[in-house]
């Protein structure tokens, strides 16, 4: 499953960087007409997607069925959300891929680089306004919402946290990530922890006192949040999006851990599908997008234990039966200025080496 580092330096390059070229006559002259996208997707017979593998929220599904019921096939390289980026720009019009998906709080870094084109396909009125770029630059197809998985073999029963206040009295262990500066989930983990304790996507230092105080206990674990550690036994508390702790629980053993939203706070966001302005399979790149916000689309996302974007979807019980209940995301934050989150976490690393692991 891919891991959704966002290499800090890298991601500062790109944010001081900027391409020559912000307009492309090739973007210009692609029909945004959904019925001309289809017919010419099927044509071009072929897309090409980066940091978009089969297992992380069931990509695969989707890919599938393009293939089947389509006939466009589908190769994809698993990378993180700086390389893809780094990969659109250096490459240019010699572009190799056509797709990608990247953390929502790097789109607007991406955006600026002039490396995206814009389509805001056929489902654009049902995406909420928070979850998309206001042009169709960027938008997500899946919702992601910051989560505990809790080890019952470490954790006794009547310990297991069910919010931010109760791991704050707890004794256990708790990890955000191996690299939780600079990883998208571990960044919103962050996000989730300060809007707990009155802090905002502009002031997350009420999260770096929290996390501050779990390091003076020796409380706070470096260990990567990967399924592999988790069953090990090496993670008392993880902090994760809920789609991925769910796949691991289930990957592992379901009666073993805990899963829960933190009561007191948690963040919901998810990961951006952003186009390749130089795409040499445009159509099927708009294509494959639109299908992913389709009922099917969307009920492959949700197969793989990840909330669909759109809320009029009607999901058949048994994959509604994999998520977690809507009365579990009773306190729930979104994202008010995508702009501003991006700034914070270009800062976040050396916060969290001054403040936190100094």
């Amino acid at each position: 499953m891919k891991n959704k580092l966002i290499a800090t330096g890298l991601l500062t390059l790109l944010s001081i960087t900027t391409l020559a070229g912000c307009t492309s006559s090739q973007s210009a002259s692609i029909s945004s007409d959904p019925k001309v996208v289809a017919k010419e997707a099927k044509k071009e017979g072929k897309v090409v997607s980066l940091g978009m593998p089969d297992p992380w929220a069931n990509w695969g599904g989707s890919w599938k069925d393009l293939k089947t019921k389509y006939n466009i096939s589908h190769t994809d390289t698993d990378m993180n959300s700086a390389e893809a980026i780094h990969k659109f720009e250096s490459e240019g019009k010699k572009a190799s891929a056509d797709i990608t998906d990247i953390g929502m709080n790097v789109s607007p870094t991406a955006q600026k680089k002039g490396i995206l084109a814009k389509y805001k396909g056929e489902h654009w009125d049902q995406i909420p306004n928070w979850a998309k770029d206001k042009d169709g630059y960027w938008m997500n197809a899946y919702k992601g919402t910051i989560a505990f998985i809790t080890d019952k073999k470490n954790v006794s029963e009547k310990d297991v946290p069910k919010s931010w206040s109760d791991i704050k009295k707890g004794k256990y262990k708790v990890t955000v990530g191996a690299n939780p500066a600079s990883a998208a989930q571990s960044q919103y983990a962050i996000l989730a922890a300060a809007h707990a304790f009155g802090g905002d996507e502009s002031n997350i230092k009420p999260a770096l006192n929290f996390f501050s105080q779990l390091q003076k206990e020796n409380r706070l674990s470096s260990v990567d949040t990967s399924v592999q550690n988790l069953k090990k036994g090496e993670i008392d508390v993880g902090v994760l999006w809920d789609f991925n702790v769910l796949t691991d629980r289930h990957l592992i053993d379901e009666s073993r851990y805990e899963v829960t939203i933190p009561q007191d706070a948690s963040v919901m966001s998810g990961d951006s599908q952003v186009i390749n302005k130089n795409a040499k399979h445009p159509y099927a790149a708009r294509f494959a997008r639109d299908y992913f916000l389709s009922d099917a689309g969307q009920i492959n996302i949700a197969k793989g234990y990840a909330r669909p974007i759109r809320d009029d979807v009607k999901l058949p019980a048994d994959v509604k039966a994999k998520l977690l209940p809507a009365s579990a995301y009773k306190k729930v934050y979104t994202i008010k200025d995508n702009d501003v989150w991006n700034k914070t976490t270009l800062k976040l690393g050396q916060q969290w080496q001054t403040e936190v692991t100094k």
